[in-house]
């Protein structure tokens, strides 16, 4: 019996990890049918099933891609929060350049690190970062879904006075500049965005 994945006109990651989720549900010798519309979400896909060992074939109709992903058997999936990474989030939009494109690349970025198994133990916000814990802030239901799963999200009090948004945080806790240069310090690995 096959599961069908509708991910026409989705941008990535999101036909990824809809596939990852359907095949994480399946038991074994089960297959998946991922439909996607462009070349970077098959390629994509591709890779993810070859990863967990899937036998695969693509078959082309039209500018769609059906991908048919055979599940022999699937390693256990454990989440992961790894105590010695920490994030620091110093803007709201991902990368330089077009703030347009950078607020793309942000949701991307915690869509992708909320459905990921091995997770940071903090996520620190500083300066224009901190709007992303707050009220109406596109990544929120991903910082939200980090919470639960036991991520520290920390946000500089002081920069969410300076944009007038303390009242408006919906995501982890105020924190201070002496706490988080002590979580920086301590931490084994800083990957700064």
């Amino acid at each position: 019996m096959e599961r069908i994945v509708d991910a026409r006109g989705l941008v990535c990651p999101q036909p990824l990890i809809q596939t990852k989720r359907v095949l994480e549900t399946l038991k074994t010798d089960r297959e998946v049918v991922t439909i996607v519309d462009n070349e970077v979400a098959r390629d994509n896909v591709l890779k993810l099933a070859r990863s967990l060992e899937c036998e695969t074939t693509v078959r082309e109709q039209g500018s769609e891609y059906y991908i048919h992903i055979r599940k022999e058997s699937l390693p256990a999936t454990q989440l992961t929060v790894n105590s010695g990474q920490t994030l620091l989030i110093s803007a709201a939009n991902l990368g330089r350049g077009s703030d347009e494109l950078g607020s793309v690349l942000m949701r991307s970025f915690f869509y992708s690190l909320s459905e990921a198994e091995v997770l940071p133990r903090r996520v620190i916000f500083i300066n224009s970062g901190v709007q992303l814990c707050c009220q109406d802030s596109p990544v929120l239901g991903s910082l939200l879904a980090l919470e639960q799963k036991g991520v520290e999200l920390l946000a500089c009090g002081t920069c969410l006075d300076y944009y007038h948004l303390k009242e408006k945080l919906c995501a982890g806790s105020v924190s201070n500049m002496y706490t988080i240069l002590e979580h920086l310090m301590a931490a084994e690995k800083v990957i700064t965005l």
